[in-house]
């Protein structure tokens, strides 16, 4: 799959990536799958890692205001 923004083709790592839940909640998940730019810095969620990111952030506690959660598959 190539990258949209510069056309390189995009690789498969491992990254940590903030979410804002709300004001002031913040949820760092770590080692998230996904798709990265070698040249840019761009990058994409698969469907299904998206459908366990969005499984994941809906369990968080209401009332946090920062959690790091590891992304387990």
């Amino acid at each position: 799959m190539r990258c949209e923004v510069c056309g390189a083709e995009l690789v498969a790592v491992e990254t940590d990536l903030p979410f804002k839940i709300r004001e002031p909640g913040i949820v760092i998940l770590k080692g998230v799958p996904v798709l990265q730019c070698p040249r840019c810095p761009q990058y994409l969620l698969e469907d299904h890692v998206l459908a366990r990111v969005d499984t994941i952030l809906r369990s968080v506690d209401v009332v946090i205001e920062l959690e790091v959660i590891r992304y387990a598959a």
